[in-house]
């Protein structure tokens, strides 16, 4: 068991940790608190490669493996919940599910700008009445000749305004038995007649990013804009989660971080009785919980890490990663808070907006309820690791460095 990090993975972290701390950490908190998104971050994060930093070099990325991806998604959160959503969506649960499920005219048509950072790319699953009970969507596809006709409406689609590509999940068959057998998914363009976005206000936390919703009007999508075959969008929708979990379970590690490595610098700096606070014993205590919550959540995300390197459906361990990390991201935050007393109630100091960040994650990608009912499953043999009809590929080095061939 080899838990060190190679040259290539360190190079790639210290390259997001130095843009994030340089160019974002100083003015995170004026955009937080105007609730926009700064106009340079997708640019920037496109210029250095990160938006195609796990996407093979031959589809337009930079080739790196998915412990890599989880390590960028740590930096970035830790500076701010709102960069890494950003991978989440973008990486996460679109470009990963085109590298997967795509054929490879769409792999060259929408995966390779949006790898190289030309294209942004959301994902549509979550509806105004549906969250949890996926198979009760309300959104249509019907198939008219070379087209389907799409109809609905998607709700707490990230960069709904800023994405120029949808994964979108939609019912073919709504008559299907089980429900989740009538479902396909489909990429549809921004540009598309009849597709409408807004951006939501007066969120709770990640106001610095851009969240909203997407609308469909009779838009009619090409067959060729199809990802899989119909009926597959429950499992194709289901194999972007295990994905888009990982990341936001990574991020979160790096949410924990970014408590304890405050909380540890305040603890110092305060002083009450004569004496810095980090000498009094209960201080101590919150910090050595952060140190433990870190270090456990890091390790199960490094594990679902290593599995998707290996091409190990892992489903229950990603699950585990973002069930866990995410929840005591939460305890990290309110220990946080709590630590710099007064001070901690205030955006003078960056854990108030930790705090306020850390509470989507238990309820996006699958509430911390509804890992809990996965896990037992699990755990009881109700369900199982079954495979996919298209797994996510393992990761090779000789072929996702593998430049791509010219004419």
């Amino acid at each position: 068991m080899d838990f060190s990090l190679t040259p290539e993975q360190i190079a790639a972290q210290k390259m997001v940790h130095d843009f994030v701390m340089k160019e974002v950490y100083p003015t995170i908190g004026e955009w937080d608190r105007k609730q926009q998104m700064n106009p340079d971050i997708l640019p920037r994060m496109a210029e250095l490669g990160i938006l195609g930093i796990n996407i093979p070099v031959k589809y337009g990325g930079q080739g790196f493996d998915y412990i890599t991806l989880g390590l960028v998604c740590e930096e970035l959160e830790r500076v701010d919940t709102t960069l890494r959503v950003i991978m989440s969506v973008h990486a996460g649960l679109n470009s990963l599910s085109l590298l997967q499920w795509g054929t490879e005219e769409q792999k060259q048509r929408f995966l390779v700008p949006q790898a190289q950072g030309e294209k942004y790319a959301g994902f549509g699953l979550t509806e105004p009445g549906v969250g949890s009970d996926v198979a009760n969507m309300r959104a249509t596809a019907k198939k008219q000749g070379d087209v389907y006709i799409l109809n609905g409406e998607k709700m707490w689609i990230s960069l709904a305004t800023k994405a120029h590509h949808f994964l979108v999940i939609a019912k073919t068959d709504p008559e299907a038995r089980p429900a989740s057998k009538g479902m396909t998914a489909f990429i549809v363009t921004s540009d598309m007649k009849g597709v409408t976005t807004g951006d939501i206000h007066g969120k709770l936390g990640v106001r610095a990013g851009s969240t909203g919703w997407v609308n469909m009007e009779n838009v009619e999508v090409p067959v060729s804009h199809r990802l899989g075959e119909e009926g597959e969008g429950f499992y194709i929708a289901m194999g972007a989660l295990d994905n888009g979990r990982y990341t936001v379970g990574a991020g979160a590690v790096g949410l924990i971080r970014a408590c304890l490595e405050e909380s540890i610098k305040y603890s110092k700096e305060r002083q009450t009785f004569g004496v810095p606070i980090a000498d009094h014993q209960l201080i101590k205590q919150k910090i050595a919980y952060m140190q433990q919550w870190y270090d456990a959540a890091k390790l199960l995300v490094l594990k679902a890490g290593w599995m998707k390197n290996q091409g190990i459906r892992n489903t229950r361990e990603t699950s585990m990663a973002k069930w866990y990390a995410t929840d005591m991201s939460v305890k990290a935050a309110l220990e946080a808070v709590q630590l710099h007393g007064a001070y901690g109630f205030s955006d003078e100091y960056p854990v108030e907006r930790y705090l306020r960040n850390s509470k989507g994650a238990v309820i996006y990608e699958g509430t911390s309820e509804i890992h809990q009912l996965m896990q037992a499953d699990f755990a009881l043999g109700y369900r199982e690791n079954k495979p996919l009809r298209c797994e996510l590929p393992a990761y090779d080095p000789d072929t996702w460095l593998e430049e791509p061939q010219t004419a």
